[in-house]
């Protein structure tokens, strides 16, 4: 029977489905046809592709029920094609027939054990890997299943859309393809589903006795690790399944060695909290995903009813179409591995933030000199650096000499345990962070916005002592300079180009101010994997244990060990900012970007260093806008890097950007109604939380 006769006898059928016009039949017709047709293996996949399109389309197509699952409306197509595959057996006849074909010609070990898998090489080469396949053309193989899938399902949307098929339809679906009369196809993809499944068994075989698994693994023989048994009773469930005898036995002691699986990559996942390693991370990720579709695999091989067998092959097609496309993702990727690092990173930031937050008037007074101290260091910073610049050495090496400067100037501010504003903003958000998640919910809100005005309090306290500092220390140098030498700290010409590059209408010093608090929040992630590095290769240990303390004594080295342990991450932090801010301007002039940096208190000193310069400064146009720009810094180099950081923090916590947009009116609405709280110093009997009575 042809197209046209199967339309013709089902016209009847049509005309109970209300504005069949609607509904496009003309065009399910042409696909159809061009189905039928077909008469090699790229011909029929195209015309799948344009039936799938057109079945899944319609102005519902994404409409879902109470359930969360498509509604009726959505999947109305999908009930007009399998109707009328129900209705014209000849018709339905021919599209098993070009199913099977499909099957027969297709390779599909690589679908079931490879697809939608991390490769062997490593979280880096894996990187490098998925780079490769954006930028490079990918050759078509039209007998990859794993292609297959990928060209049917080409965007998230429709991935989600599949998942979310009701199951009474796929199982309907599944029913009208499966054909007897097309066994030996059928008998094929046993094979290419038990392939896979040996494909997943060794992979999981390989990286849990890999090394790095065994060595943070409880110590037991590798022939009584879990993941050498579970070859074993793998292989007796595929055995018992393709020979057609029961395998409830040997699937429940299959599970009994998954159980183990996870059982030693959970205490694996213990050990990560004394340092996380990505390599590690990533090895736990693949080892997941290989036994969640083998265990899927193994619900469908033991399913006799043919209903929740069914469920279960839906289940594992829409976890390997899923994986088929996130197999390409980068994004996902790094973001599925780097998670725990971030929340290492940011667990560490957040604890270093809790000293930068002032409850007290004490606390207050304290931010306030140690911003004091620090902007008196900050002088000589900024005196120093604008020496170098008048040096006019090679781009590469004047870059060098300015990020010396400032990391030996931040490292002084840590060991004297001064304050540096800018530096405060990745610390406190991650705090404000940690306070969220533990007091998520919206009874808690109030608490949370109290936290974030004594931030704001506390760093506007701790960037006044900066900069009134600064700029008073830079005036008084350069007029002891005077005094000692006749002249000014800076020439006429020196203090001009401090006046154009401050000034945010003649220069860049918007972008450049925000590009600084992106460095500054860069910088603290630097600091904070120094410090799981540190504790992921046990160096206070080692340092303590070395053999360095028979001769200078156990005792100095177990107060080395402690002295590392305690400032490796600031360390990190300080050389790792103050060679990004000096380098950064000599990378911009090589590579030809706008690429320079705007640091409101280093800014603030050299300011004032000009200002001393030249005579009647005060009241010209240029002196206003360099104060501008110092404003601008202000917000800016703060602004932006707590932003940065709070979001990193939130997404590392994995808090909803629902609580995040309420956590943001209510600071709005308590800076509107209670100003003082994020400006004026504590009261006097202000605590910090946890010191009040009765707590």
């Amino acid at each position: 029977m042809s197209i046209d006769e199967a339309f013709h006898q089902f016209a009847e059928f049509f005309t109970r489905h209300p504005q069949p016009e609607r509904l496009e039949i003309e065009r399910l017709h042409d696909r159809l046809t061009a189905l039928v047709d077909a008469d090699d293996l790229s011909s029929r996949l195209n015309a799948w592709s344009h039936l799938l399109d057109w079945a899944r389309g319609g102005d519902h197509a994404d409409e879902l029920d109470d359930e969360g699952l498509l509604s009726t409306r959505a999947v109305r197509r999908w009930q007009v094609l399998l109707d009328l595959l129900q209705a014209a057996p000849a018709l339905r006849a021919s599209v098993q027939d070009s199913f099977a074909e499909v099957l027969r010609e297709a390779e599909a070990d690589n679908l079931f054990g490879v697809a939608g898998l991390p490769t062997g090489r490593g979280f880096l080469g894996e990187v490098g890997d998925r780079l490769l396949r954006r930028v490079l053309p990918q050759p078509p193989d039209e007998h990859d299943l794993a292609r297959l899938l990928l060209r049917l399902y080409r965007t998230q949307r429709q991935v989600v859309r599949f998942a979310r098929l009701p199951h009474g339809l796929f199982s309907r679906l599944a029913q009208t393809l499966v054909s007897p009369e097309h066994a030996d196809a059928w008998k094929a993809m046993r094979t290419h589903f038990a392939n896979g499944f040996r494909l997943l068994v060794s992979r999981v075989q390989f990286e849990g006795l890999s090394q790095k698994i065994r060595t943070r693994s409880q110590p037991v023989p590798v022939s009584e690790s879990p993941f050498f048994r579970l070859q074993q009773a793998s292989e007796a469930a595929l055995q018992a399944w393709q020979s057609g005898a029961g395998i409830r036995e040997a699937a429940t002691q299959w599970r009994e060695c998954a159980a183990g699986c996870r059982g030693a990559m959970k205490q694996i996942e213990r050990h990560l909290d004394q340092g996380v390693s990505v390599d590690v991370v990533y090895t736990l990720e693949v080892l997941d995903r290989c036994l969640l579709r083998m265990d899927l695999m193994l619900t469908f091989m033991e399913n006799e009813d043919r209903d929740l067998r069914y469920a279960a092959l839906h289940q594992l097609l829409s976890l390997l179409i899923a994986a088929t496309h996130s197999d390409r993702s980068i994004r996902q990727l790094v973001g599925d591995n780097l998670r725990l690092l971030q929340r290492k990173i940011v667990e560490r930031a957040g604890k270093t933030g809790e000293h930068y937050i002032a409850w007290t008037r004490r606390e207050y007074w304290h931010i306030w000199f140690a911003a004091a101290g620090g902007g008196f260091v900050t002088v000589f910073t900024a005196a120093i650096k604008m020496k170098i610049h008048g040096l006019h050495a090679p781009l590469f090496v004047e870059g060098l000499l300015a990020g010396i400067n400032y990391a030996v100037s931040f490292l002084i501010l840590q060991a004297l345990g001064l304050i540096l504003a800018t530096k405060q903003p990745a610390m406190t958000a991650a705090s404000l962070a940690g306070i969220m998640r533990e007091h998520k919910g919206a009874e808690r809100i109030d608490e949370i916005v109290t936290h974030a005005a004594q931030i704001v309090r506390s760093q506007i306290a701790a960037a006044l002592g900066n900069i009134v500092i600064v700029f008073i220390g830079a005036f008084a140098l350069s007029a002891l300079w005077q005094l000692a030498l006749g002249r000014t700290f800076l020439d006429d010409a020196e203090a001009e180009y401090v006046f154009d590059t401050l000034s945010p209408i003649s220069s860049l010093t918007v972008w450049y101010a925000a590009l600084t608090g992106a460095i500054l929040w860069a910088a603290s992630l630097v600091g904070g994997w120094f410090d799981n590095w540190a504790s992921l290769h046990r160096l206070p240990q080692a340092i303590s244990e070395h053999r360095l303390g028979k001769r200078f004594g156990r005792p100095r080295m177990v107060k080395l060990a402690g002295v590392v342990s305690r400032n490796i991450a600031g360390w990190g932090t300080n050389i790792s900012l103050g060679l990004m801010l000096g380098l950064m301007p000599a990378i911009g002039q090589f590579l030809g970007l706008p690429l320079d940096v705007r640091h409101v208190t280093l800014n603030t000193g050299t300011l004032s260093l000009a200002t001393a310069a030249v005579e009647a400064s005060w009241h010209t146009t240029f002196f206003v806008w360099a104060v501008v720009g110092i404003g601008t810094m202000f917000v800016l180099n703060l602004g932006v890097s707590f932003t940065l950081s709070l979001y990193t923090a939130a997404r590392a916590f994995g808090l909803p950007r629902g609580f995040l947009l309420d956590f943001g009116r209510s600071l709005g609405r308590r800076l509107l109604r209670r100003p003082g709280q994020f400006f004026l110093p504590p009261g006097r009997n202000d605590t910090a939380p946890g010191d009040a009575a009765g707590d």
